[in-house]
Formats: C-alpha cells, structure tokens, sequence
C-alpha cells in the first residue's frame, strides 16, 4: 500500500487558495481515477485507487494544515506503510517560482508549517515530497496571507496545468 497525502485547509473558503495546492492535486488524480475523495479514516478525507499496480490511498487531513502530521500519522500506523518507500506528500512551497516542481526524498521544511508538522509527527523527514511553487513575480510581505488568499481568475488556467504536471 503506498499513501499519497496532499496537504490543504479544509472548507470552501480555502479550496483555490495556493496553500491548497497538495488538495487539488488529490482531487486531480482522484478525477482521472474516478473516484471521489469522500471516506473518512484516520482525521483525513480519502479514496483507494490503483496507480501504475499499486493500491494507493489518496488523503486529504481534515485538522488543517499546521495540524496536518496528526493526521499524516495516524494514517502511516493504521496502514502499516514505510514513510521511507511508501508515503508521498504533496504541498505548496513559497520558495519556488510558481509553476515549478521540485521533489525530494528528504530534506527540511523550509518553514512550511504542514510540512513541520509532519516532520515533527513522523520523527523523520525521510519520505518522498512533492513540492510545487507558488512563489510570486514580486515580493510577498505577508506570506500566510499570501497563501490563503483566493488564486486570481488569470492564474487558474496555470494552476491547473501546475496540478496536471503533479
């Protein structure tokens, strides 16, 4: 069983915000893969699939993103999964130019609060990141702000070939 985790807020009024990027990616495979991401287990939203032979459980933590390793937890016990070789999670990063993919099999959190929490939930930081930029052409001076703020109507047609791409 492998666990890919996107992470998120919760709630309508953060679904098109960039700190939901890890969400809409869920949602984008779970699309492709027709299902939806409606069962409840371990404090997340999630959806079996198959993906490329494996049984792959999607997540989405329902305890908000700075709470988001509780959830990541519990789910890695209950599934019995390695972070090491079997967990993915999938996040918005203010540090990369918007559009651009970095992963990663370790590494630190780079202040990502979602991130930190899993890190710090975990005990490690060695399993696999998929990290997508949101980082803007000008300077952002309030960063949370920034990354709960609506995507504007211009941006969306990049958003979703960003979500595509992940």
């Amino acid at each position: 069983m492998k666990l890919v985790v996107g992470l998120g807020n919760p709630g309508i009024e953060y679904q098109f915000t960039p700190h939901n990027l890890g969400f809409l990616t869920i949602d984008r495979i779970a699309e492709r893969c027709k299902v939806d991401v409606a069962s409840r287990r371990c404090q997340a939203a999630t959806a079996r699939v198959k993906l490329a032979g494996h049984e792959v459980l999607l997540a989405k933590p329902e305890t908000f993103m700075n709470l988001s390793g509780l959830s990541v937890r519990k789910l890695v016990e209950d599934l019995e999964v390695n972070p090491a070789s079997d967990l993915i999670v999938v996040y918005d990063e203010l540090d990369l130019p918007f559009g651009a993919i970095r992963i990663r099999q370790r590494g630190g959190t780079a202040g990502h609060n979602g991130l930190e929490s899993v890190v710090g939930s975990l005990g490690t930081d060695e399993f696999m990141r998929v990290r997508l930029g949101i980082q803007p052409d000008h300077p952002v001076r309030d960063g949370a702000k920034f990354v709960l703020g609506q995507f504007k109507k211009s941006q969306l047609e990049a958003v979703g070939e960003l979500i595509e791409r992940a």
